[in-house]
């Protein structure tokens, strides 16, 4: 018979009554497995901590978010961002089911093309990119947002010089009634900022002005200023038609789609209150084909989703390493995984779960990452299960960002696995070890000899 886990005894004062206008709080269910693996075994396999990435549940996402669109706008193309989660194998799932590529850096257009990705189909976006990209990208036919004059200038005698006439875009950034309002990238709709460069590149003739391009923000919870920025953007392209008899091929309308996280001082759950991709469907096509562009006209509707669509397939597997009592009285409890790894710990409330059964006793408990450093919080105060020294935990909802932002710092990055809709695991990046840092490292043979 197994050893039963000891529970001190202690008093803990309960509330009751009548349920609020949204119910009672209900207690969460244990994450054993995920697509039909257990937890524990993937563990056993892979280690802790380990990153677990869910096909299905990536593919699942991206066709829900594509049926709200495309049953409301004849032209739709989604293009994914690769600075969500540039694993190969992430990348290719999506450009599977039909994506496109969005990239904001040389690095990322190089791992494009290496994806197999051809040249027309990525869009280069971001204030940072270098006339040599900016050449391999005209020679390849990509689509070339333009963030800012010098940029424009740097285009205009790439054209010279290569004899031909890069497809280009301008990104815009608008006043669409949300705070903070986006004006580091692009040009400004309302101080006329955006007409004046069409005007210079209509003017010039030395660029193909093919489409307009936005991003009001991250982590919407509004809909509506997505139908503010399409009604902008197609007066924009309805101006460039009647003074120039020029069409629009697309309107990219960006990302900027919030997950089902919660943010951090957020009163409701992400869950209850951010908008779904109907609603962000209704308001993006509602301001297209409700302006002036002619019917037969329609530009192509392009989105840079990243977040929304694969936030829901990450996984964040690790270990209790042990249980301490703070000054204050309140239970702490240390895990293997740390903010260099959850990144997004410093602005969502992630929920971490038990992954296996757990007693209904819980205690206002700190949740600290493996760090020697005071910022490793991944929860500052949360009503949480009594787990013991080497329980396991499942934190879900991590698949944006956190494996592009991670960092090496005192513990060494992880594996990552994908399960694919079989439900069979792949491993599709290998853990870090010494040996990667100290084969990039030079060291001065002066340094080599030292007596303690």
């Amino acid at each position: 018979m197994e050893k039963q886990p000891f529970e001190r005894p202690f008093i803990k004062k309960l509330h009751s009554g009548m349920p609020g206008k949204f119910g009672m709080k209900m207690d969460f269910d244990p994450i054993t497995e995920i697509d039909g693996i257990n937890v524990k075994d993937l563990i056993g396999e892979y280690g802790s901590p380990v990153f677990i990435l869910s096909e299905k549940t990536i593919r699942k996402t991206l066709n829900t978010a594509k049926r709200a669109f495309t049953t409301r706008y004849p032209k739709v193309r989604f293009s994914w961002s690769y600075k969500t989660n540039y694993l190969d194998a992430v990348c290719n799932i999506y450009h599977q089911e039909g994506s496109w590529a969005e990239v904001v850096s040389g690095f990322e257009y190089d791992k494009a093309l290496s994806n197999g990705v051809d040249g027309k189909y990525i869009i280069f976006n971001g204030p940072d990119k270098s006339a040599e990209y900016l050449e391999k990208a005209i020679q390849k036919n990509s689509l070339i947002h333009i963030d800012h004059f010098d940029e424009m200038y740097m285009l205009n005698e790439l054209s010279d010089k290569l004899n031909k006439k890069p497809k280009v875009a301008i990104r815009v950034n608008m006043d669409t009634g949300i705070y903070p309002k986006w004006d580091r990238f692009g040009f400004n709709y309302e101080n006329g900022e955006a007409w004046d460069a069409i005007n210079r590149i209509m003017i010039g003739k030395k660029l193909d002005l093919v489409g307009l391009h936005t991003h009001i923000g991250t982590f919407l919870l509004a809909a509506n200023p997505y139908k503010i920025a399409a009604g902008k953007l197609a007066d924009l392209a309805v101006n460039i038609e009647n003074k120039y008899n020029h069409n629009i091929k697309y309107i990219d309308m960006g990302g900027g789609f919030a997950s089902r996280n919660t943010l951090k001082g957020a009163f409701l759950p992400g869950t209850d209150t951010v908008p779904d991709f109907d609603d962000y469907a209704e308001a993006i096509t509602s301001g297209l084909i409700n302006s002036q562009i002619k019917p037969d006209n329609l530009p192509l509707l392009i989105l840079e989703t990243g977040r929304a669509l694969i936030d829901d397939a990450g996984y964040l597997l690790g270990t209790v390493l042990a249980n301490k009592r703070l000054a204050d009285g309140r239970r702490s409890t240390i895990l293997d995984i740390g903010i260099n790894l959850l990144f997004t710990s410093f602005w969502y409330e992630h929920i971490i779960t038990p992954a296996q059964p757990f007693s209904h006793h819980t205690e206002e408990t700190a949740i600290y990452g493996p760090l020697c450093m005071n910022i490793d919080v991944l929860r500052e105060n949360v009503d949480f299960p009594l787990l013991k020294k080497n329980d396991h935990v499942v934190i879900k909802r991590i698949g944006a960002y956190n494996m592009t932002q991670w960092l090496q710092f005192i513990t060494l990055r992880p594996r990552i696995v994908l399960i694919d809709e079989k439900g069979k695991s792949h491993l599709i990046r290998k853990n870090e070890t010494l040996e990667v840092f100290k084969s990039l490292e030079k060291t001065p043979e002066y340094l080599n000899n030292f007596k303690l």
